[in-house]
């Protein structure tokens, strides 16, 4: 069984929180007209102590993308806006972003993420349920590591599941016209063991994504998957990948990166080792 598998009857048992989210519902996908739920994927402890949780989500549309405003259709409470998607993807979309808790968040306090689409509303709890804790910064078994990315070729690398707002770096755009979004990967080139996974000697070490996070209009990319050209360096695998984003309509919007390494997405369901960045863009 994979480790969500295995946390998600852990958690059934112990009978302490409800995480419908972690596996598939029972509810079959629709190509329209389906509900969004939450996906809590855990939660693990940040280099200065303090805590987070892991979060994504589970469109059952297989066909229709939403877009689902911060309010009362799209909140984690306490509060409204905790930086969560306002754009949703169709399926299972794994530890999009990330929710920093506050020191003094206790076992017994959450954070409810509810979703209203189509109609249909559901609301999953995230709490510091000590059976839900995770490592997505290294699997300590072969000392797998996530990718690291780049968006300028001497930047600061960015490294797992840290997709937060406040450190997104900002572009300028015009409607219409493509703005062009370099990046620059490197990877260990480790494959996570207990991954699902399956292994292929075709598939490059780093797969990366692009998509809309948040915004008012449509963003369409030239290449939403770019091909990686493989470069130079130390590292196992360094490569180069350039994609363009053309916007609708002006406004702020968030566009959001996922890089995944061999273990696939989330991890091939082990929860190690992905990467996640996001990127805001001021269209004129």
């Amino acid at each position: 069984m994979s480790r969500v598998g295995t946390l998600y009857a852990a958690g059934l048992i112990a009978g302490g929180i409800l995480l419908s989210a972690q596996v598939q519902p029972p509810e079959p996908r629709k190509q329209f007209g389906a509900s969004i739920t939450a996906a809590y994927e855990g939660w693990f402890y940040n280099e200065d102590g303090s805590r987070s949780f892991l979060v994504g989500y589970y469109n059952r549309n297989s066909q229709q993308e939403l877009d689902i405003p911060i309010g009362p259709n799209n909140r984690i409470e306490p509060g409204t806006d905790l930086g969560q998607p306002t754009h949703f993807l169709p399926g299972r979309q794994w530890g999009m972003f990330v929710v920093p808790t506050p020191k003094d968040f206790k076992p017994a306090d959450q954070y409810t993420w509810t979703i209203v689409a189509n109609g249909q509303s559901t609301s999953i709890p995230l709490r510091l349920n000590a059976d839900y804790v995770m490592s997505p910064f290294k699997e300590i078994a072969v000392n797998n590591t996530p990718p690291t990315i780049r968006f300028e070729p001497n930047a600061k690398p960015i490294q797992g599941p840290i997709a937060l707002l406040s450190t997104a770096p900002t572009l300028t755009a015009s409607v219409a016209t493509p703005l062009t979004l370099p990046l620059w990967v490197s990877d260990d080139a480790k494959y996570t063991s207990g991954s699902n996974a399956p292994v292929s000697e075709t598939r490059p070490p780093v797969v990366v994504r692009w998509s809309k996070y948040r915004g008012p209009g449509k963003v369409t990319f030239d290449k939403a998957r770019p091909d990686l050209d493989k470069g130079e360096g130390t590292a196992a695998f360094n490569a180069k990948a350039t994609t363009k984003a053309t916007f609708s309509e002006p406004g702020e919007y968030v566009l959001h990166l996922t890089a995944n390494d061999y273990s696939g997405d989330g991890g091939g369901g082990f929860g190690c080792c992905w990467t996640t960045s996001v990127v805001k863009v001021t269209v004129k």
